[in-house]
């Protein structure tokens, strides 16, 4: 872990207090994460220490020949990597705090796995945009000292969004403007001067320092996707609207966050945006969308009929399926060493727990329904030698024990999950999830002594595998939509982004036009800004320098970057008889670059 120490923006100090909160904004959270960057910059401290002293150590334990001293640094190493587990398991659980997100409902719900937030120190843009207003574009900085400050409030609120649809746009906005800043201050092949500080990887706790937009854009955009899966873990899921609120919030994070930065965004800076990163996250979304997709057919399967309960066996076999993928995900090796135990320890618990599940239904369909079948048929992809399933199913006696056969799986899946839920420190705390799990284990242990008579001496053939059937929905693999938040250009008075950019060079003039009879000796056409289309040979346009392709900016001191056509030519037919003075920009290059 990378040491640091927090810098003196994150106390409640500026937080602030003259009534003037951006809408979406949180800053008591300044106050909240302050106290968080402490304990995290001592842990990191901490633990850089202890690993200097092991490190010294097993260079003693290698080098000493002694076997006093090796028993004694035996024993201190001992000692020091029982501190170190003991650090990394507490900065774990500051990193990945699960509990602190969930819904404040009392209806007992599984818990779902949130990200928490990447954070940001604070940007002070004003002497770098000054130099590019003076050199690039030639203006009075003094001018858009307004422009600067409005920007540098955006981004200050941007870094405590409050967790709700408010939050969101308050990215979204700013991700936006990020846009309008990349054209306006980025040239092609070169940055602002400015330092982007995202810090806590979400994955691995260490800060990121870069100069490139483009980090900042994907910081704000995994912050999108990581506001998403809190919104969507908050939502109370014993209705079917808050159950269609979190399908949504975690769909948004899957494909609109995580799924959008992997395929937009390359060189990753930190782990947890790294390529195999983001693919784990979109899939635990996915997982975390098909959990609450069969808590929904829960709600609405009141009855116990045949179909409705294979209906609940299969799609609890699929959430189980796609947590396996996830858990899949979460063991590659880039991703083992760093994925928070609590949430490698939830996936293993829900991926037993839903396959549980799944059993338990297939049993009640099998021994509360006796004449219905051919659904059933199509229930398992395996075939194990023995009876036909047909023959099975028509048989009563033979029914009932492959019933019960579904039911001593589930049994072992119940116990299996809660081994892995007792097995992690964190999850220990979650009553709720406990209370899910024990509920559900008890509900198939009493049904499995029901079905069970002192003569079943023989059990039915190995099960065949459960399908994988058709989910009811899946993520939606849509791109985000950033126009639903419409901003405008902070530094729009500039002019049209076209001529005015980063990637443009020009020479700026002033000229002085005296009107002859014969006019001013030149033609116009365009607007915003108005384009010199020829200049009369021998004029006195010519004279003055003008010259094909020229923009007209200012017409005797009057602003017209973003001037009508009819406007320029009112204000040239109106100019004195002395003459005008024209401000003009000869376009020299332009250099073209795709953003994201």
């Amino acid at each position: 872990e990378s040491e640091m120490t927090p810098s003196d923006d994150e106390t409640p100090a500026s937080i602030p207090t003259d009534g003037s909160i951006r809408k979406g904004c949180d800053p008591l959270t300044l106050t909240q994460r302050s106290k968080l960057q402490h304990r995290r910059a001592r842990i990191n401290q901490q633990i850089n220490k202890e690993m200097r002293m092991r490190a010294g150590a097993e260079n003693l334990f290698r080098a000493t020949t002694n076997s006093r001293v090796k028993q004694t640094v035996a024993l201190e190493l001992s000692f020091v990597n029982s501190n170190l587990q003991l650090l990394k398991e507490e900065l774990e659980e500051l990193n990945s705090n699960m509990e602190v997100y969930q819904t404040d409902s009392e209806t007992i719900n599984v818990p779902m796995i949130p990200l928490g937030l990447k954070e940001t120190k604070e940007v002070d843009f004003t002497l770098p945009i000054q130099d590019v207003l003076c050199e690039h574009y030639g203006e009075d900085s003094s001018g858009y000292n307004q422009e600067i400050q409005e920007l540098m409030e955006l981004r200050q609120a941007m870094r405590t969004p409050s967790r709700n649809q408010a939050g969101l746009e308050l990215l979204m906005e700013y991700y936006n403007q990020l846009y309008y800043l990349d054209q306006r201050f980025f040239p092609l092949h070169g940055s602002l001067g400015v330092h982007f500080h995202w810090y806590y990887d979400s994955l691995t706790g260490v800060p990121s320092c870069q100069r490139t937009l483009p980090f900042e854009k994907g910081s704000v955009l995994f912050n999108i996707g990581a506001l998403h899966t809190q919104m969507g873990a908050r939502q109370d899921r014993s209705g079917a609207e808050g159950i269609d609120k979190a399908v949504d919030a975690f769909q948004r994070a899957a494909v609109g966050g995580f799924h959008y930065l992997r395929e937009n965004f390359s060189n990753a800076p930190s782990l947890d945006m790294s390529g195999p990163s983001l693919c784990m996250l979109v899939r635990l979304m996915v997982a975390q969308v098909q959990e609450c997709v069969f808590e929904r057919l829960t709600l609405t399967t009141a009855d116990t009929r045949f179909t409705s309960q294979l209906r609940l066996a299969q799609e609890a076999a699929r959430v189980s399926e796609v947590y396996l993928l996830v858990q899949q995900s979460m063991a590659q090796p880039l991703m083992k060493d760093y994925v928070p135990f609590s949430w490698a320890s939830m996936v293993q618990v829900k991926s037993e727990h839903f396959r549980a599940l799944s059993h338990y239904h297939a049993a009640v369909a099998l021994c509360q329904h006796t004449r219905e079948s051919k659904a059933f048929l199509h229930f398992y992809v395996s075939v194990p030698t023995g009876p036909p399933l047909s023959q099975i199913l028509h048989d009563p006696e033979k029914r009932r024990k492959l019933g019960k056969a579904h039911l001593r799986r589930a049994v072992i899946r119940h116990e299996e999950a809660l081994r892995l839920h007792g097995l992690c420190r964190i999850l220990r705390k979650m009553d709720l999830l406990q209370d899910v799990l024990a509920l559900t284990h008890k509900r198939s242990l009493d049904m499995y002594s029901e079905l069970d008579r002192e003569d079943d001496f023989d059990e039915t053939a190995e099960l065949r595998r459960s399908s994988v059937t058709l989910t009811q929905q899946k993520a939606d693999i849509t791109p985000p939509d950033f126009s639903t938040v419409q901003v405008t250009d902070i530094f729009h008075k500039l002019g049209p982004l076209s001529v005015f950019c980063a990637r443009a060079r020009w020479g700026p003039a002033r000229l002085i036009l005296r009107r002859r009879e014969a006019g001013l000796g030149l033609t116009l056409r365009g607007d915003s800004p108005v384009l010199v289309a020829g200049v009369v040979p021998g004029g006195c346009a010519e004279e003055a320098g003008l010259r094909e392709g020229d923009y007209i900016v200012a017409v005797d001191g009057q602003d017209c970057k973003w001037a009508k056509h009819a406007e320029v030519v009112h204000l040239l037919k109106n100019c004195s008889a002395g003459g005008v003075e024209l401000s003009v920009v000869t376009l020299h290059s332009h250099d073209t670059q795709v953003s994201v």
